[in-house]
């Protein structure tokens, strides 16, 4: 094997500590040995046992369901991840078994007086409960910092000080203030920390997080990246199209951009750099490929299980939206990375250097069983997500006996249970988080503010108002995960949208959930774009800028849903069919504007009418469209007359 094609994993990790990227578990974090890691591993299998049995065979109380699934991620989290800087690596400190108390103590406290304090809480607590309650606060906040940075743990912060001192603020932020005691057991409730953001963590992602885990385990990734290397990659710009499959294939065992970096890109990336790619041109490449895998059905990224609980509708029903986006976002990217590499010469890996897809096929295809078991569940059968995944978990399992390589056996799926509960910490702690802000919104009333607030600065005009939404969700997901900038964006920024100017709410939703999960693209934070710089050995910022603009279709297409919601199958068949055909030719017109290459090398002019092309084209309306293939139609003749007479 050539030597640039080698990656050291360790390294890559490294790297990505030392950029706060803290979302997947090669990040970093304690390393515990003797009886405490044995405590934490049975720990992390009792958490998994939980959600197996309370979701598949006796369902309890939510609040009891979901103050659990907190108490357990947040005991994970103060074992497993370092509180600073010089926190030991290899044993628990005395301040991480201070806030294990600060969590549990809480949780027994409403356990025992659960038949009062459900009529308590939010409205007359007494002294013991708004002493719970404020632990239990304090201990999810703590939480939310270590697991996912900062930016998250001071919103929170801020909304929880909006909270007390809202009858100072000025305008329509102004409230009449909530003492401390309403406040804090108001937070400790179903509308607060356990509100739907947990609700979605608790009952859909932890049991897409075990099947991922469980994939990860069976060497399905590996086998998805030689599943796309034979499809893609001997063609021009091979190794880059070899992304675009893998990518979608781990993003919908992941549901994170940057895990999908880092499993997909340390084959990738330096599959690219090989065959001719510029390492900036890589990574930007891989970030790309990897941020659509949270658009992609039938598991989309975690924030998606959430839309489905907010708007009341099947889960099936979100992923059936999503599948034109999903389409038309990798068909740019498919564009972009051809043209890219036509005009800069690279071509596709040579055919002795793949691998053979009859022999991949025969090896290890049986793993692609459990994904279609995962996709007829979800989207034919119509079980709801927490069965599906257990059916695609329990196939995995019985096909993995196929080939003793893969056999996962007791002692494996033990392991991967305990391991998937880790997997799933992050996630749990960024929804209690979410729940946070969530509750002050709903307390205060600043959610139904906030949609007065957009309208009157949009002046009523829908473009505006989507700019606004799409610059707020963007700016959120920044410097948190994706399905907290989606739970916070969807409660200030969905009602304006659906109320105020009539747009259907899977649209709404899709267009926030597309730009918060865009967001780990858009510098000066932009994760995963951060991860696959580390692997690529690039800079950080140039591979951001390429990765935005070679993504600049997924920027685009939420307003095409928005403008044309035939693109999220609401209207007509044929108004569905005609989406779909100038969706397509647009996103190739565009990509030929932004690399300047059509048939040929274009022109400088031939790039403006081909952005005006593409413009007009993904804009609904016959004559829009029509002006739209006329243009393209326009360059196609001019470039082939050119190249008949060369």
């Amino acid at each position: 094997m050539n030597e640039e094609k080698v990656v050291d994993i360790k390294e890559v990790a490294h790297k990505l500590e030392e950029m706060h990227i803290k979302d997947i578990e090669v990040s970093g974090g304690r390393e515990l040995t003797g009886i405490v890691s044995k405590a934490v591993f049975v720990i992390g299998l009792a958490m998994s046992l939980f959600h197996i049995y309370v979701l598949t065979i006796r369902a309890i109380d939510p609040w009891y369901f979901r103050t659990m699934h907190v108490v357990f991620a947040g005991v994970l989290v103060f074992a497993l991840v370092p509180g600073w800087k010089k926190s030991p690596r290899d044993r628990i400190h005395l301040f991480d078994y201070l806030f294990i108390l600060l969590i549990v103590v809480p949780a027994a406290y409403i356990f025992i007086v659960f038949d009062e304090w459900i009529y308590r809480v939010g409205v007359v607590p007494n002294k013991w409960d708004f002493f719970f309650s404020i632990l239990f606060v304090i201990a999810v906040w703590e939480m939310a910092r270590r697991a996912t940075g900062w930016p998250l743990a001071i919103l929170a912060a801020i909304f929880v000080l909006y909270g007390y001192f809202g009858n100072y603020m000025p305008g329509l932020f102004y409230h009449r203030g909530y003492s401390w005691p309403r406040m804090m057991t108001y937070l400790f409730s179903l509308d607060g920390i356990l509100s739907l953001p947990i609700l979605a963590s608790a009952h859909y992602i932890f049991l897409f997080v075990l099947f991922g885990a469980f994939i990860e385990v069976s060497g399905a990734g590996k086998f998805f990246v030689d599943l796309a290397r034979c499809a893609a990659g001997r063609y021009r710009g091979g190794p880059g199209k070899v992304s675009i499959i893998s990518s979608a294939f781990i993003g919908t065992a992941s549901g994170s951009s940057v895990a999908n970096v880092v499993v997909d890109g340390v084959f990738n990336i330096p599959l690219m750099k090989h065959a001719g790619f510029k390492p900036h041109m890589a990574g930007a490449i891989e970030a790309m490929n990897s941020a659509g895998g949270q658009i992609v059905p039938p598991v989309m990224g975690a924030g998606a299980f959430l839309m489905a609980e907010i708007l009341g509708i099947p889960y099936s029903q979100v992923a059936l939206a999503a599948i034109i986006p999903a389409a038309l976002y990798y068909t740019a990217s498919y564009w972009m990375i051809d043209f890219y590499a036509a005009s800069a010469g690279l071509w596709g890996v040579k055919k002795e250097e793949l691998p053979v897809f009859r022999g991949v096929m025969m090896d290890k295809g049986y793993l692609l069983i459990p994904l279609v078991v995962l996709g007829i569940s979800l989207m034919v059968l119509m079980y709801s997500p927490f069965r599906s995944a257990m059916f695609a978990i329990i196939s995995l399992i019985i096909v993995s006996w196929f080939r003793k390589a893969s056999r996962l056996g007791i002692k494996s799926i033990i392991s991967t249970l305990s391991k998937g509960a880790r997997g799933a910490i992050e996630i749990a702690a960024t929804c209690a988080a979410a729940g946070i802000i969530v509750g002050i919104l709903s307390l205060t009333g600043l959610g139904q503010k906030f949609a007065m607030i957009i309208f009157d600065y949009s002046g009523g005009i829908l473009l505006l108002a989507l700019i606004f939404t799409m610059v707020i969700a963007i700016v959120l997901g920044m410097g948190m995960p994706t399905t907290a900038a989606y739970a916070i964006s969807a409660s200030v920024l969905g009602p304006a949208l659906t109320r105020e100017f009539n747009v259907p709410p899977i649209a709404a939703h899709l267009f926030i959930f597309y730009f918060a999960c865009l967001s780990a693209l858009t510098p000066p934070v932009a994760l995963a774009s951060f991860a696959a710089a580390a692997i690529a050995n690039a800079k950080t910022w140039d591979v951001g800028w390429q990765g935005m603009r070679f993504a600049i279709a997924g920027f685009i297409i939420p307003y095409m849903f928005i403008y044309g919601p035939a693109m999220v199958l609401v209207g007509s068949a044929a108004e569905i069919t005609l989406v779909i055909i100038t969706g397509l030719l647009g996103t190739m017109a565009l990509a030929a504007a932004v690399q300047g290459w059509f048939l040929k090398r274009a022109h400088w002019i031939e790039r403006i009418i081909l952005m005006v092309a593409a413009l007009t084209l993904i804009k609904p309306g016959w004559t829009t469209d029509l002006i739209g293939f006329g243009l393209l139609a326009l360059v196609a003749a001019i470039q082939f007359a050119k190249m008949r007479k060369k």
